[in-house]
């Protein structure tokens, strides 16, 4: 073993020990309890099927009750927390810049009536374009991405989104809060490249990137493909030519539509490469377009004539795919003017990164086992949510430290590309080293309970489900839309 690495491993154990300690300066309330949830998620072997099975770990020493009672009456420093993320190593990209990728996922409950704070989440059902409203909890995510193939992300905030809640605005105060966290940390500095946020279709990216105009971001986001840009407005020159005869200058120039490549005329830059799995990738940009803005919906209250949003659109296509699907091009609009070739290259090969949260969000849900407690307040949700990523957090701190532990018909796999599910997979060997910074639990006996016999005098509120409207306010279900009743006739 050589000197350079026997010094990236020392720096990486100081990292997962610093960052420790700082998790339980966090839990101020039942740290103590919630510290050995957390461990206890690390070292379980296999995925979390039920949060009681956690309690059976050796490095929960504690009993069920005060693993259910750190959720409910416990306390974090999510503040506190925040920067913590923020201040350990993160990963850049080949220039050296910070890529983050915005999503939400879903914490479905559609039968937990007692539960408050519920909102329609999106999901897909079963069979294609079967998509489904869901009662649940949705939450918003912010991770930072990696560069080539892997399944690592840096998670940096999670936001619940509360019925009612305008996507957008929120997203966007959560992203300006995430870029003032990395610049207080020293992760971003005055002559670095800006920090480049991706967004997926479900985003108003042109309105994002117009409240984040004063912060050193790029925003990147996919359009569908049936949608309307305009072109600059043309000088007085260009519309004395085009009418001799004069009228009212236009507000917009012409259209540019998705759907009609006789409107595209001559795109800026065009690039073409070669990949593993789509064959050739060509992209096409189009420079100064901008979406026709309205006094609608998200600009109903703008002050003022509204924005002119200039940026790149970015067309994608590819020769196949790897499922054999249909071959549709994609479409992403980017926040800068005037992109080279290398610019349109680093955009779609970033916004193809993207998809990394994914395997992020299917590591919480299907092995850490985010969804899988049934808690009824929203609260301890956001605990149990925290406690996850400060799991996953540790993993990615400590995988130059984790060497594989394979079963026996598994491939090898090697040190810098293990899984995050292999890391945890050794973690229990590294938990001794790391040290815990929890004291003994003590002895003490059971509560009597619930006398036999007696009823239970205060049931449980039920909540009604929240829903997003377009405005951003929330929707509240007319009476007489009540099950087993009907309007009431007059007249």
């Amino acid at each position: 073993m050589s000197l350079v690495h026997q010094g990236v491993l020392r720096d990486a154990l100081a990292e997962v020990s610093r960052f420790r300690s700082e998790l339980y300066a966090c839990l101020t309330a039942r740290g103590d309890a919630l510290f050995e949830l957390c461990d206890a998620l690390l070292c379980t072997d296999g995925p979390v099927r039920t949060l009681v099975d956690l309690a059976l770990a050796p490095e929960h020493r504690r009993s069920h009750g005060a693993l259910y009672g750190g959720l409910n009456q416990g306390r974090i420093d999510v503040a506190r927390l925040r920067r913590a993320l923020t201040e350990v190593p993160l990963p850049r990209a080949a220039d050296g810049r910070l890529v983050l990728a915005v999503d939400v996922s879903p914490w479905l409950r559609p039968n937990a009536n007692t539960s408050a704070n519920r909102a329609f989440c999106h999901t897909f059902g079963r069979g294609g374009g079967k998509h489904q409203m869901v009662p649940g909890w949705p939450y918003s995510v912010v991770a930072a991405l990696e560069t080539g193939r892997t399944s690592w992300t840096a998670v940096l905030d999670a936001v619940r989104l509360e019925p009612g809640a305008d996507v957008a605005a929120v997203t966007t105060v959560q992203i300006r809060e995430v870029i003032e966290r990395l610049v207080t940390a020293g992760q971003w500095r005055p002559g670095d490249p800006e920090v480049l946020v991706v967004l997926d279709a479900g985003y108003d990216a042109p309105r994002i990137a117009h409240l984040l105009s004063d912060l050193p971001v790029e925003i990147l986001g996919r359009l569908r493909s049936d949608r309307v840009m305009r072109r600059p407005t043309p000088s007085r020159e260009e519309f004395h030519l085009a009418n001799p005869k004069g009228g009212r200058p236009p507000k917009h120039g012409g259209e540019f539509i998705f759907g009609d490549p006789t409107t595209w005329n001559t795109e800026q830059a065009v690039t073409a490469t070669e990949t593993r799995l789509y064959g050739k990738a060509t992209a096409q940009a189009w420079d100064r377009l901008h979406p026709q803005l309205t006094h609608r919906a998200a600009w109903l209250d703008h002050n003022g004539p509204l924005p002119v949003i200039e940026g790149t659109v970015i067309r994608l296509a590819v020769e196949k795919l790897p499922s054999g699907g249909v071959n549709r091009p994609v479409w992403l609009w980017w926040s800068r003017i005037g992109a080279t070739e290398a610019d349109v290259d680093r955009c779609w090969q970033s916004f193809l990164r993207r998809f990394d949260i994914e395997h992020t969000f299917r590591l919480f849900k299907q092995t850490l086992g985010w969804t899988k407690p049934r808690l009824r307040s929203s609260e301890a949700a956001d605990r149990w949510t925290w406690l996850v990523i400060a799991a996953y957090a540790q993993l990615r701190i400590a995988r130059p430290l984790a060497t594989d532990l394979r079963r026996p018909w598994e491939k090898p796999t090697e040190p810098n590309k293990m899984t995050p599910a292999r890391v945890r997979r050794r973690f229990r060997n590294l938990h001794a080293k790391t040290g815990s910074p929890v004291g003994a639990p003590k002895p003490s006996r059971p509560g009597p309970g619930r006398p036999p016999g007696s009823k239970n005098r205060y049931p449980a509120i039920r909540h009604d489900v929240g829903r997003v409207l377009a405005t951003g306010e929330a929707y509240s279900r007319p009476s007489h839309h009540k099950v087993g009743t009907k309007p009431r006739r007059t007249g």
